[in-house]
């Protein structure tokens, strides 16, 4: 099942919704279905990064890897 962004129309915060079969978004701020979809980056795997990629900068936040400064182990790269 695919994730998409969103912008609310209505009070214009921005969010993810996991899309499940005919299930339409709605903002969870508001409720508002007045809801459009975003474009979004597409995370791909980067030379030398091994085989794992979270597509967030290097500079702390994201996912557990490594790679993505938070993870735990040590020096990465």
């Amino acid at each position: 099942m695919p994730i998409y962004e969103y912008q609310c129309q209505k009070c214009k915060s921005e969010f993810e919704f996991l899309v499940e079969g005919t299930v339409k978004a709605a903002c969870p701020k508001c409720e508002s279905k007045k809801v459009e979809r975003q474009l979004s980056v597409i995370a791909s795997p980067q030379a030398g990064s091994g085989s794992q990629s979270c597509g967030t900068p290097t500079s702390g936040g994201g996912c557990d890897l490594p790679q993505c400064g938070s993870g735990g182990g040590g020096g990465g790269g």
